[in-house]
């Protein structure tokens, strides 16, 4: 990347080139960002990684009462 000094700008100036640029930065990054190709999730990828492990189906519990809250009271002696 190139760069260019010029020196003896008056702040006004200075402030009005770092917004441009700033906004001339995020301007092509939000132009390149439809340019990705999209692809399969992280999830995705893990999954077809470990597909030739094979997997195991668990049996989940019967849910009999719901979760508590916990409680962060100090208790009083």
């Amino acid at each position: 990347m190139a760069s260019l000094t010029i020196r003896n700008l008056d702040n006004a100036t200075k402030a009005r080139l770092r917004l441009q640029a700033a906004r001339t930065i995020l301007r092509q990054a939000v132009a390149a960002s439809p340019d990705v190709p999209a692809g399969p999730g992280l999830g995705s990828r893990i999954q077809a990684h470990f597909a030739s492990c094979g997997g195991v189906e668990l049996d989940l519990p019967a849910r009999v009462s719901m979760a508590q809250a916990a409680r962060f009271a100090e208790e009083q002696a």
